[in-house]
């Protein structure tokens, strides 16, 4: 099986650096159609689906594999190495930038910069550590999740959207959630939700822009104060936005941080 066919694999644009943009849970490439269109006028851009995921070959989906999140930061180093020209720059939504992250840690020198959006390490209160939830919650979440997987997505998928005036996105993301394979999708979550990437993300030497939202159910404005805090080469940018997905619900304030991040590094 190659690349392209099990992460479906789009390529365009040409420049002097390569975006690779990667999707959060319960979402798929098409995510980014509002974002990445920009870039492949200056850049080269390669979107996929991770696997389990979209348009990915489902038979590729290994439980074992994909157990922790360095699974799917295993299929990015590869994808990476196979289609980068000039610098790598990783575009990661929510779970996905950590899947960066690992990536990065992995493989030292892989990227040139991260650009993080709506970012999580970990998504469990502890301590001083604001993540958003207590592990009640989660577990809650996750058992629901479990008993009812469809009802699930119909209520929580349009609260991580946010967006109030543009209802239209909560429906597309429900849509979304509901297209992944429910069993691949309980098994995601669980990875996701109880993932602990502190350690991987503190002194993380790679520039990263740590884009946020204001009002944010998964990820609090906390969570990327903290990000900064403990990445010495980080640019904490927070927008204006209610929701989850910032790239959906606000493109343009999106790309201009993006923008911004990357004319300071020169890519």
């Amino acid at each position: 099986m190659n690349l392209q066919q099990r992460n479906k694999i789009h390529v365009a644009g040409s420049g002097p650096a390569t975006l690779f943009f990667a999707h959060g849970f319960g979402c798929d490439q098409n995510m980014w159609r509002l974002l990445e269109p920009e870039y492949r006028k200056r850049y080269k851009t390669v979107v996929f689906d991770l696997v389990g995921s979209g348009g990915s070959d489902l038979s590729a989906f290994d439980r074992d594999k994909y157990a922790t999140l360095s699974g799917h930061a295993e299929d990015v180093a590869e994808i990476v190495q196979a289609y980068r020209e000039g610098p790598a720059v990783f575009v990661g939504h929510s779970v996905s930038a950590m899947i960066g992250v690992l990536a990065d840690r992995a493989h030292p020198g892989l990227f040139a910069a991260h650009a993080m959006v709506g970012p999580s390490p970990c998504y469990i209160n502890d301590g001083d550590y604001i993540g958003g939830f207590e592990r009640a919650d989660i577990d809650s979440l996750l058992n629901t999740l479990e008993s009812n997987y469809l009802g699930w997505s119909s209520t929580f998928a349009p609260a991580i959207m946010g967006a109030p005036e543009q209802p239209e996105l909560g429906v597309e993301l429900t849509n979304s959630f509901c297209r992944t394979d429910p069993e691949i999708a309980k098994h995601f979550a669980r990875v996701t939700f109880l993932s602990d990437l502190r350690p991987a993300i503190a002194n993380l030497q790679t520039p990263s822009l740590i884009l946020q939202c204001d009002d944010d159910l998964i990820a609090p404005v906390e969570v990327g104060q903290y990000m900064h805090r403990v990445m010495p080469n980080s640019m904490l940018r927070i927008i204006e936005n209610v929701g989850h997905c910032p790239h959906l619900s606000r493109p343009g304030a999106s790309s201009d941080a993006i923008d911004a991040f990357l004319s300071q590094h020169g890519l």
